[in-house]
């Protein structure tokens, strides 16, 4: 979330440098309230969005699944709700957020009962698209929605062009831009962009409805704003006629002339900045909530050298390497590529995985899972560590599996000590406060074998944020010895790899 907020206060901070900039002193008034609504709503959707076609290879450290791991039943955890837990993680930059928006909102309140208070002392003369609201002992003037409130100490010769000034703020329903903007500091009342943007539409809001009424009569509009009356309503998302520190800039607008139309290609420039913040965000990878490459990427037809297949759907592939003992990133990378189509596939394979030197491993795949693996090696060649006594053997294809405290007289072990892991992990489960407080959820892929002497080993982990790696290593590393699975008479090494879902409600 805080990425998030960062990221959002980039984009808006460019917007508005682009719009002083280039876009500020054009007489493109329509064109610049589009700008400003839109370059706003931008900043706030885009760093959610991420293009796949956008997206780029980052470097980071692989953690896929093992040759023979065993993948488990995917697990979710989700934060418990309630009154009590939510006030009890909630830090104390959560309690400033909300009291900030607490705060905000009894503002938001009172200004509007400031608005409502003069309307119910007012008198209202309802007229051909607004109503007028003549307010006792003021020199106010201001619109807001299609009410029009004029002071009634104000000359009566000044009265028509300030009402002709703000009927066409209704009529062009400029209110509905400040009232977005004034909830928009409700919500993120922490970000002072926000109220730089409310100010620059306020004041483009002037700059449109001086230009309409300048069209009947320039002079009159020239001396309305010269007038010295200045009595202004302290509320922010109203149209104030009176606002002494837009006078200047009004009559600097309407002395302008209006701008080249050449001069629109200047909002061009927003798609560029859109298009480069797209490719950022699409680029991004901490934090996110991905599953590892082998289960996203398509298999690469490069790597399949040899392909086969009988009439009942069996079919073989062959992938080569340059030395089985010591496969590099991108041939392993490769490899959990293959295996994992292949584990999607119901067809029935068998893969040849060789070296160079001429050792192999054969493995054959059935309905998603290895049900044989047999190591060929090469007479002469190096020593394979596949094939030394603690290998580590399938849980599909181990004689005996390993065996979890209490299913030792259960008739499915197998069956058993999945459903015991998963109870385990739901048992010993604690949200970290940390991650709930920064909104961090995602998928945690864990691999660990259970060793020769019934311990956890080999624990990695890949997920969205440390927090929740560190949650998972915690529950697995409290799993109990257990009886080690056995090949022909021997203890053996099984893998396993198991997805923890950490998820927010």
């Amino acid at each position: 979330m805080i990425q998030y907020v960062l990221e959002s206060l980039v984009y808006q901070l460019v917007f508005l440098l682009t719009y002083d900039l280039l876009l500020k002193k054009e007489t493109f008034f329509k064109w610049n309230r589009i700008y400003l609504l839109v370059s706003f709503i931008l900043s706030l959707t885009l760093p959610w969005i991420k293009v796949d076609a956008l997206k780029t290879t980052v470097a980071e450290e692989s953690l896929a699944y093992p040759l023979v791991a065993w993948k488990l039943d995917e697990v979710v955890l989700t934060a418990e709700s309630g009154v009590t837990q939510y006030f009890g993680v909630l830090s104390w930059e959560l309690w400033a957020y909300v009291l900030g928006v607490l705060a905000m909102s009894c503002w938001f309140g009172y200004k509007l009962f400031q608005i409502f208070k003069l309307k119910r002392t007012g008198s209202k003369y309802p007229l051909n698209g607004y109503t007028r609201i003549d307010v006792p002992q003021s020199q106010t003037a201001f619109s807001f929605f299609h009410w029009v409130f004029i002071g009634e100490d104000i000359v009566p010769d000044k009265q028509e062009q300030i009402i002709a000034h703000e009927r066409v703020h209704i009529k062009q329903r400029h209110s509905l831009d400040l009232l977005f903007f004034e909830l928009m500091r409700i919500g993120m009342w922490f970000n002072p962009l926000v109220y730089i943007y409310q100010n620059r539409i306020s004041e483009l809001h002037e700059f449109m409805a001086d230009a309409v009424v300048a069209k009947a009569d320039r002079r009159s509009q020239y001396q309305s704003m010269l007038s010295e009356v200045f009595q202004t309503q302290q509320v922010s998302f109203i149209n104030q006629f009176f606002k002494e520190s837009l006078i200047k800039k009004r009559i600097v607008m309407l002395t302008k002339e209006e701008s080249k139309a050449i001069h629109q290609l200047k909002y061009g420039l927003l798609l560029p900045l859109v298009l480069g913040m797209l490719v950022y965000t699409s680029c991004e990878t901490e934090g996110d909530e991905q599953i590892p490459a082998l289960e996203e990427n398509t298999l690469d037809d490069a790597v399949v050298v040899g392909y086969s297949a009988d009439g009942d759907g069996a079919s073989f592939m062959e992938f080569n390497v340059e030395d089985l003992n010591n496969m590099s990133s991108e041939e392993r990378s490769q490899q959990d590529k293959l295996l994992a189509e292949l584990s999607a596939s119901n067809t029935s394979t068998t893969v040849y995985i060789k070296d160079k030197v001429g050792n192999s491993i054969e493995l054959t795949i059935k309905e998603g899972a290895i049900f044989s693996m047999s190591v060929n090696k090469q007479p002469g060649g190096s020593t394979l560590n596949l094939i030394e006594e603690d290998v580590a053997v399938p849980f599909a294809v181990v004689e005996e599996t390993p065996i979890f405290p209490g299913c030792e007289n259960v008739s499915d072990k197998s069956d058993c000590f999945m459903q015991s892991i998963q109870r385990h992990i739901r048992k010993n489960f604690r949200y970290p406060q940390e991650a709930q407080e920064k909104g961090i959820q995602g998928r945690v892929n864990v691999i660990f074998k259970i060793s020769t002497e019934g311990d956890i080993i080999g624990l990695r982990m890949r997920g969205p944020h440390k927090l929740l790696e560190d949650e998972a290593a915690r529950i697995i590393g409290l799993l109990p010895k257990m009886q080690p699975g056995k090949q022909k008479g021997h203890a053996v090494e099984v893998p396993f790899s198991i997805p923890i879902t950490f998820k927010l409600q």
